[in-house]
């Protein structure tokens, strides 16, 4: 009796997990060199993708994405940089490029079809976008000493 117990559950689940659907995947890509960089972050939702690219060192990103179809891209070079971008919602967008050292840069996107993009290029440059609701656009390029 137990077996077939056992037998009979361990079928039901098998069953249950073949005809789960399937998900869509979350694309993460991370290309790092020089010293001391890291990246960290995560994914919930479909269709989701972060890139990453840094180069130097001592560089931080940390990416978080809650719904579908969002992207985010940062791309680090020099010393001492900071990125965070958080997506809450769907097919929202944000972009961080920062090339010299010490900057930071926080982008925040509670809604929907947002667009949130960036570029600081000298040094000590600080940026915070936050946008809430639904087809924001917002665009910054900094060159600070």
């Amino acid at each position: 009796m137990t077996i077939k117990l056992i037998a009979s559950i361990a079928i039901a689940a098998s069953v249950a997990f073949a005809s789960a659907p399937a998900m869509a995947g979350n694309d993460i890509w991370i290309d790092q060199y020089g010293f001391g960089n890291t990246a960290g972050g995560g994914q919930v939702g479909n269709n989701n993708l972060i890139g990453i690219f840094q180069d130097g060192v001592f560089n931080d990103v940390v990416t978080q994405q809650f719904g579908d179809g969002n992207t985010a891209a940062v791309g680090q070079e020099g010393f001492n940089n900071e990125a965070e971008t958080h997506q809450n919602g769907d097919y929202n967008s944000a972009g961080v490029g920062q090339f010299g050292s010490n900057h930071d840069a926080i982008l925040t996107q509670d809604g929907n079809g947002n667009v949130a993009a960036g570029v600081q290029v000298g040094n000590d440059c600080n940026a915070n976008v936050a946008q809430n609701g639904a087809g924001n656009t917002a665009a910054f390029v900094q060159v600070c000493p």
